[in-house]
């Protein structure tokens, strides 16, 4: 019984409730409620790296919050929701323009999805004559869709010039992106586009706007731990410290 059991939790860990491997490139997980996130992968700089998403079932159809990381998945993505929820993807957000986010707005667009991005993302797209999303959104913007209502909020700088996030007050769902980091990152990870300095500043302001979360969705690796937000405010403010004793 007991060699039994070892199996039977091999196989669980092996597969989620969907019955997809954890070496699958597209990964899905249920959160809460009409809520799930969904992990693929990209190889960057040789190593093979997860990026977090998330998609909102409505009575509308289907919400996504960022693309897959990895290109191949953007059908396939489609498929999975159409066959796991019998419902079309209606509306497509990017959280900032780093490709792991909006590298879909063009795919998308074409489904004849609805696609959007704050004013910020849409001029570096536009600067960096990349595909751009149909609909441009105010920094703070309300949206209800079916049963559903979310905020999209631009905090300031970070991560990236433009990174937003997103907040589900009924669900007490705080979707980061890659502007929260996961609690099991040792760094800031890629710093090309940050103002860590304005960085703190931002944290600060996405706490004390969206007090109490029980769910916070990071950007990359681990997203199950509710201290991402509080671990990326400490890393930053770690970085600003030396940078100052660096100047001195």
């Amino acid at each position: 019984m007991r060699n039994l059991a070892s199996i039977i939790l091999f196989l669980a860990t092996l597969f989620d409730s969907s019955g997809q491997s954890k070496n699958s490139p597209l990964q899905l997980s249920h959160l809460t409620g009409d809520f799930y996130v969904y992990k693929t992968f990209h190889d960057y700089k040789g190593t093979l790296v997860s990026a977090n998403a998330m998609y909102l079932v409505t009575d509308k159809g289907v919400v996504l919050f960022d693309a897959p990381w990895d290109e191949t998945q953007y059908q396939p993505l489609l498929d999975s929701i159409k066959t796991r929820h019998n419902k079309d993807v209606v509306m497509y957000f990017a959280t900032h323009s780093h490709e792991d986010r909006a590298g879909g707005l063009n795919f998308y667009r074409q489904k004849g999805i609805k696609t959007y991005t704050i004013k910020a993302t849409d001029q570096i797209l536009k600067y960096d004559n990349k595909k751009r999303a149909e609909f441009i959104i105010p920094n703070d913007t309300t949206f209800t869709v079916g049963q559903h209502t979310f905020e999209v909020y631009y905090p300031g700088k970070g991560h990236a010039p433009d990174n937003v996030v997103v907040w589900f007050d009924k669900e007490q769902v705080l979707y980061g992106g890659c502007f929260v980091k996961s609690t099991e990152a040792k760094d800031l990870g890629y710093l090309g586009d940050a103002d860590v300095k304005e960085w703190e500043k931002s944290i600060q302001k996405v706490q004390a706007k969206f007090k109490n979360p029980v769910y916070i969705i990071s950007g990359h690796d681990d997203w199950t731990n509710i201290g991402s937000l509080k671990h990326t405010l400490k890393m930053v403010r770690k970085y600003n410290t030396a940078q100052s004793s660096g100047k001195k």
